[in-house]
């Protein structure tokens, strides 16, 4: 009874360890963590997609950790301005699409920890699904319906001092499968539209899908961005990688705060995410 106690407790400890990968080491905390976000509500059940919908609860928790533990706050165009001298425990917090619950649920929890972020908004957002632009079975899951950012409630985030304004392309387009006019038209004209309407100077641009052609890298560079967020998992040093393919620590709405504490270590909370 007692190996067969053993046994199965053996195997659970190493399904946990596999799961939560405890044991890796942290990445040096002189690399700034971006972390990267979409929507901060409550999951829909049955619904796509939830691993985007970060509850307002759980966020909460998350930023409170941050402030509790030392993290310092930096918007995106910021950490990339400092590099140079960041302090040990930086954190960018990122925020794709423009949902209007980065204003109503997340801007609030925002401003009781002070905390800043950078929103990667897209410009033409309104009753636009690009759940299928990346995979065509994903059509209609449900993007098209979530609220998305006004430009008044733009100007909220901005007016609280607290949000930097990024872009996402101008339909939050599959890069990869356009050629380089349109390539240069929705990633130059985003930039162009938001500084036209928002009166502010846009620095940092994010992929969507996290898909882009190498030569998008340059297109970001030419159009004036000082920097370009990816998909891609992991925790950079900002001084020696590429500016224009940053990668990011994803927070999934499936994270507990265990999880989200050991992405804030490693860049995965477990062997493989």
């Amino acid at each position: 009874m007692m190996v067969w106690l053993l046994t199965i407790s053996l195997f659970l400890f190493l399904i946990f360890s596999c799961r939560y990968a405890w044991w890796k080491r942290a990445v040096d905390y002189r690399y700034p963590r971006i972390l990267m976000y979409h929507m901060v509500r409550d999951p829909i059940p049955g619904k796509k997609f939830n691993s985007l919908r970060v509850s307002p609860e759980a966020f909460e928790r998350q930023v409170k950790y941050l402030r509790d533990n030392g993290w310092h706050s930096l918007t995106m165009s910021e950490a990339v301005d400092q590099r140079g001298h960041l302090p040990p425990k930086s954190v960018v917090i990122t925020f794709d699409d423009g949902y209007r619950d980065n204003l109503t649920n997340a801007l609030p929890i925002l401003q009781r920890y002070n905390f800043k972020a950078t929103v990667y908004l897209v410009n033409d957002r309104h009753d636009r699904d690009w759940s299928g632009y990346r995979k065509a079975k994903n059509e209609g899951a449900g993007l098209k319906d979530e609220p998305k950012l006004s430009d008044d409630e733009v100007r909220q985030l901005i007016t609280s001092g607290l949000v930097e304004i990024g872009a996402h392309t101008l339909t939050h387009a599959n890069l990869a499968n356009l050629d380089e006019n349109d390539s240069l038209k929705e990633i130059c004209g985003s930039k162009e539209l938001i500084e036209t309407d928002f009166h502010l100077s846009c620095l940092s641009f994010a992929y969507p899908f996290g898909l882009y052609k190498t030569a998008d890298k340059a297109y970001a560079a030419e159009c004036g961005y000082s920097n370009a967020v990816t998909v891609e998992t992991g925790i950079a040093d900002l001084r020696s990688c590429d500016l224009f393919e940053i990668p990011r620590v994803r927070v999934s709405g499936k994270d507990n705060l265990l999880a989200f504490k050991l992405k804030l270590k490693a860049g995965k909370r477990g062997v493989g995410k």
